[in-house]
């Protein structure tokens, strides 16, 4: 599908050189990246202003574009994203330990509805991201607090994996968030119990693993994404536990999803 932008989430190339990271990422044949404006990154936070444009140029002698970043909301960073022509701020909606969830929602709007004018001002969105656990965790939760948003402004980004680790269908999931979605994220996951049979009680983690293992089946995600005619950012996290395999890992993801959408 010639109109998907194919992106990978940066996060397990810290320490690498902006050049490495176009010269590897334009190598494994993405468009562009999601880089994270985190201390210790390439982009820290307190640098905004003056190191996301210059990460931009940098990554542009490559072929590379910074389709989406992972960082802070506030309007230094918008600003930031404007200037290097940035489109995607994504974040999650975390729910504090202290909350409920009706209470945490109306935290959400009052902190995305202080920040449109910035928003609008230097054609940036917030991308708001399901995630399993205490968070807004799947599409039902993201089209009830977006509800009323222009997307241009506040936007649901989709995470097949997290939505399949909360049992929804992706088909169901796509049809709820559709007309306010501005990127996906393309990961997998499965649950692993961490405590022998003979515990009281069962316990369970998470485990991130290649795309054609987890609980989110890709093609049937593809399927979907084909038949409504999606074109936009598709992004591999690059989010895999076994952490010394993530390069080779990647490559074989991305010849995956190409397979999927290509065909």
């Amino acid at each position: 599908m010639s109109e998907i932008r194919y992106s990978v989430f940066t996060k397990p190339w810290q320490t690498q050189s902006l050049e490495w990271l176009g010269e590897m990422v334009a190598g494994l044949g993405f468009d562009g990246i999601e880089l994270p404006v985190r201390p210790g990154y390439q982009v820290p936070p307190e640098g905004v202003a003056e190191e996301l444009p210059k990460a931009a140029r940098t990554l542009e002698r490559y072929g590379v574009s910074i389709y989406s970043v992972a960082g802070p909301t506030d309007e230094a960073t918008i600003a930031a994203c404007g200037a290097a022509g940035v489109p995607i701020i994504r974040t999650m909606a975390r729910i504090a330990p202290e909350e409920g969830y009706l209470q945490a929602e109306d935290r959400f709007r009052r902190e995305y509805d202080a920040l449109l004018p910035a928003l609008e001002r230097h054609g940036v969105t917030i991308g708001v991201q399901n995630h399993c656990d205490r968070f807004v965790p799947n599409a039902l939760g993201l089209r009830r607090l977006l509800k009323g948003y222009d997307p241009k402004q506040v936007a649901a980004v989709w995470d097949a994996a997290h939505e399949a680790l909360e049992g929804s269908a992706p088909d169901l999931a796509l049809d709820l968030v559709w007309p306010m979605l501005c990127m996906v994220n393309l990961k997998n996951a499965i649950r692993r119990r961490v405590n022998g049979p003979e515990a009281e009680v069962a316990k369970y983690r998470v485990y991130w693993t290649s795309g054609r293992q987890g609980y989110a089946s890709w093609p049937t995600v593809a399927d979907e994404l084909r038949r409504r005619g999606y074109q936009g950012i598709l992004c591999l996290t690059a989010e895999y536990s076994d952490e010394e395999a993530v390069d080779r890992l990647i490559a074989e993801d991305m010849l995956f999803a190409r397979s999927l959408f290509e065909r």
